[in-house]
């Protein structure tokens, strides 16, 4: 109960100075965070990214306080600091995020926690083989949220018996009651109906939350959620277990009253805990660079879809390197992720039809480098899961996501299969490399780049078969575009990528037979771009710049390429993409249906002679 004298010291130390207001959220957390962290958990209090420790995940990020203060008790955090919460040169944010060592996932987007627990925890189970275990804080607020369910499902399918749920159910949401409120009863049956291990306890009672952890540690074969009552405010006088306290600081004359109040019950207040200390039974994570063992078999006409490239490029990654593993959602026979699955099942997750679930587990798995993870899904379906994306990036993830299918050319399947926004989605991710591979050769060294790669990467890969334009031992570098077609008097500069950019030498092809030469130029990358490259193509054709793309104008290829050249004068850029809502068809007359096949690529560049 130490951690819960340390924290109402801080908590009302900051509420005297109206620095913090979630003050009964994190009240209602104190025993069980106390027998957690200094009962359950096993770890190295001075070294919290250690291997071997014990994971634990606060996917209820807004309670962010008591665990910086969990963090003093153990002797990690400086006491002296807490009251630096939320301040602009503290790491101590109002909710956590990897900047700190004690954390490995940012949370506070509520519903995500689990799904990235569930990753940690199958890669202990099955990847390291370890036996650390893996514990997760929710809400009972954020179990409305569809993804929690998407990750209870995943653990009981993979049997996670390392997993420890911990559910708080204190009955009052943000701004009222939760749906369930204290109706226990339900709550379990949910869990077991889930296919988990479930107990239902008094959140407040230390011995019997010491109960609950340990018989939690004896089960084999599934994964346990401890369903804990609790009380928001527990014991804040005119406070406990009322509404309309979420978000709000205690009064100021209240202060002095109820901290004395909790003072007087807190029994040895000066003990000293220790964390017990973790099995030495996980090996250091392996940061050595990853290469292809040995370059792309394609030769220049050769005829393959970006997509099957991908299969065989991460299966050849994954002979490079037992670290890589790959996750899918059930599409895996159409993103070619299946070609990587028959060489390493073992290293295959199926995710099954559960993308924000999906990207958590990749997340998850990719923590303290423990894996080099791939996710592929059709494109259009990672939209589904932009928000775990988003929070991605804020825990400095570094996972590969490649979304196949995009844009129009996938044709008969229809607008729900197109991925037309994915560009726009992923170039607004501040960590995130955009690779936009081509052929066969590029899209094997995209894959190659990408694992080597920090942040979160997308790969944009097409269904259509396409020609292979670059020999087996072209060079690719992250931002570094390819000018694949020139002659000294080019008079247009035509950037296109993946299908397009076949589209564009299909032009190129139609306009030299009439006299008229175009540069044409592979991003390779969208973002990063290569400016300089592009920059010095339109100035050597007169400024003029056509960017094509199979992606809504919104966001995609044509507006990164104005963003690059915006500020210099004497460039213009004709934009063509998809306009509206397209349909089914065959790819080709989707393509011309949205002006971005060769032909209206060449009507593009006659009208530029013609201005």
């Amino acid at each position: 109960m130490h951690v819960y004298a340390l924290w109402v010291e801080f908590l009302f130390f900051l509420t005297r100075r109206h620095l913090y207001c979630h003050s009964s959220l994190s009240v209602v957390l104190s025993e069980l965070m106390s027998v957690l962290f200094f009962h359950a958990m096993r770890y190295k209090a001075d070294d919290p990214r250690n291997q071997c420790n014990d994971r634990f995940v606060l996917s209820k990020g807004h309670a962010a306080p008591v665990l910086y203060a969990a963090w003093a008790e153990a002797g990690f955090v400086k006491e002296s600091e807490l009251v630096n919460l939320r301040k602009i040169d503290s790491d101590l944010e109002g909710h956590p995020t990897p900047k700190l060592a004690f954390v490995d996932v940012a949370t506070g987007s509520l519903g995500q926690g689990l799904g990235a627990a569930c990753g940690m925890a199958y890669t202990g189970k099955y990847f390291d083989k370890s036996s650390y275990r893996v514990y997760c804080m929710l809400g009972d607020g954020e179990c409305s949220e569809g993804s929690v369910w998407e990750a209870m499902a995943f653990g009981s399918h993979y049997q996670l018996d390392n997993l420890v749920a911990i559910l708080d159910v204190n009955r009052l949401g943000q701004s009222e009651p939760a749906p369930l409120k204290h109706d226990m009863e339900i709550y379990r049956k949910r869990c077991e109906a889930f296919g988990w291990n479930t107990y239902v306890v008094d959140g407040h009672d230390v011995e019997e939350l010491c109960k609950a952890f340990w018989q939690a540690q004896q089960v084999k074969g599934k994964p346990t959620c401890i369903v804990a009552k609790t009380f928001k405010g527990r014991g804040l006088k005119g406070i406990e277990d009322l509404e309309n306290w979420h978000g709000k600081p205690i009064p100021k004359d209240r202060v002095d009253e109820i901290l004395k109040d909790l003072q007087s019950q807190i029994q040895v207040p000066n003990k000293t805990l220790c964390p017990d200390l973790p099995n030495e039974d996980t090996a250091p994570a392996d940061l050595s660079p990853i290469s292809l063992p040995s370059p792309p078999e394609y030769k220049k006409g050769d005829k393959m879809a970006t997509r099957q490239a991908y299969g065989v490029a991460l299966k050849k990654l994954g002979q490079a390197s037992q670290r890589v593993v790959a996750l899918d959602g059930d599409t895996k026979n159409s993103t070619f992720s299946e070609t990587f699955k028959k060489a390493f099942p073992d290293r295959y997750i199926e995710c099954f039809i559960a993308e924000q679930n999906m990207v958590g587990v990749a997340i998850g798995c990719a923590s303290r480098d423990r894996t080099v993870a791939f996710a592929s899904a059709f494109a259009a379906f990672f939209s589904r899961a932009y928000d775990q994306i988003r929070m991605g990036a804020i825990s400095q993830t570094n996972v590969n996501l490649v979304g196949s299918h995009c844009g129009v050319s996938i044709g008969e399947d229809g607008p729900s299969q197109m991925a037309l926004e994915d560009l726009a989605m992923f170039r607004a991710i501040p960590t995130c490399t955009v690779f936009y591979p081509s052929d066969a050769v590029s899209t094997e060294r995209a894959v190659e780049l990408s694992s080597n790669t920090k942040g979160i990467c997308f790969i944009r890969t097409s269904r259509p078969a396409t020609a292979v334009i670059y020999s087996p031992d072209e060079k690719f570098e992250v931002g570094v575009a390819k000018v694949v077609r020139q002659s000294d008097d080019d008079q247009v500069t035509v950037i296109g990528a993946g299908v397009t950019l076949h589209e564009a030498l299909a032009a190129a092809d139609t306009l030299a037979a009439k006299g008229k030469n175009i540069r044409v130029i592979d991003p390779f990358t969208i973002k990063p771009l290569d400016a300089a490259t592009i920059l010095a193509s339109a100035r050597a054709t007169r400024g003029q710049i056509i960017t094509v793309e199979d992606h809504y104008k919104e966001g995609g290829l044509g507006e990164a390429v104005l963003s690059a050249v915006g500020s210099e004068p004497g460039i213009v850029v004709t934009r063509l993409a998809v306009a509206g809502v397209p349909r089914s068809g065959k790819p080709q007359e989707l393509l011309d249906i949205f002006g971005i096949s060769a032909k209206y690529i060449a009507e593009a560049v006659t009208q530029t002679f013609a201005n």
